[in-house]
């Protein structure tokens, strides 16, 4: 499994658990539905997996590498400082928004290190599903926080299926 293989199927499963944690706190039918279009979308992008190319380098530069470890160490310490300052603020319903939008800025150097201008385009959607949900939550949608996850986590599916992305750009080849 090439590099591209392996981030696709990592965004697979991080958006799986995004749908699989956050559904339950939809109605009933609704969150059993939801649920089984996340199981779904998740066997559609396994089964895509083959399809990416390799690409033309075989191995990412150094200075590649650093930014991606940088990137997502610092993700991973903003994930639990910005838990407890949420919660401290007494707002842990937004714990969830605050998560969707660190994975979603982890994405942004990734662009430019990797020369894949999809993770971008990736990151950009990612933030306004945490923005847009902060929004519902204010106005106030109780349900906001859960349903924005499970929108990320659709998000995700359809990023590493390939869905908006072309062979000419490093997409699965159609």
């Amino acid at each position: 499994m090439h590099g591209r293989q392996l981030g696709a199927l990592i965004g697979a499963i991080g958006g799986l658990a995004f749908v699989l944690v956050n559904v339950g706190q939809l109605p009933g039918a609704v969150s059993w539905l939801v649920r089984l279009l996340g199981l779904l979308a998740f066997l559609f992008t396994l089964r895509q997996l083959p399809h990416w190319r390799a690409g033309t380098q075989s191995r990412p530069a150094a200075r590649a590498w650093r930014l991606y470890q940088v990137s997502v160490l610092l993700m991973l310490l903003a994930l639990p400082l910005g838990a407890r300052g949420l919660t401290a603020a007494g707002w842990p319903d937004l714990i969830i928004l605050w998560v969707i939008a660190v994975v979603g800025a982890h994405f942004y150097p990734f662009a430019g290190a990797f020369h894949a201008p999809v993770f971008r385009r990736l990151a950009g959607v990612l933030v306004a599903v945490a923005l847009l949900g902060t929004v519902g939550w204010a106005l106030p949608w109780p349900l906001a926080p859960a349903v924005a996850a499970v929108v990320a986590g659709f998000v995700l599916l359809a990023f590493s299926a390939g869905w908006p992305i072309s062979a000419r750009t490093g997409g699965p080849e159609r």
